[in-house]
């Protein structure tokens, strides 16, 4: 038993492949226009090894301005001195996901 499929005329077959082709642009257009958070959404912490005062805790706080104004959001210099600048801090502070 042989099943024939009735022949479509070509210029319905291009205007259905067409319209196929033009859907899956669009869907994929769509999927990509949703805009993307801000980044940094959240102010940034900067660890310095050093105490307050010192050498480094400046040239931190010259770099955290200038990150401010490059990522038009507040960097917080965070001091954390440790043995010889080899601070643990770092692996105690949680996660942010950036």
């Amino acid at each position: 038993m042989r099943q024939f499929a009735l022949p479509l005329p070509r210029s319905l077959t291009r205007r259905l492949s067409a319209a196929l082709g033009l859907i899956a642009c669009l869907t994929c257009a769509a999927a990509n226009a949703a805009p993307a958070p801000a980044y940094p959404a959240r102010p940034i912490r900067m660890i310095v090894s050093s105490p307050t005062g010192a050498s480094m805790d400046t040239l931190g706080r010259i770099v955290a301005t200038q990150l401010s104004t490059a990522f038009r959001q507040q960097v917080i210099v965070d001091n954390r001195p440790g043995a010889g600048s080899r601070t643990r801090a770092v692996n105690r502070v949680p996660a942010c996901g950036m």
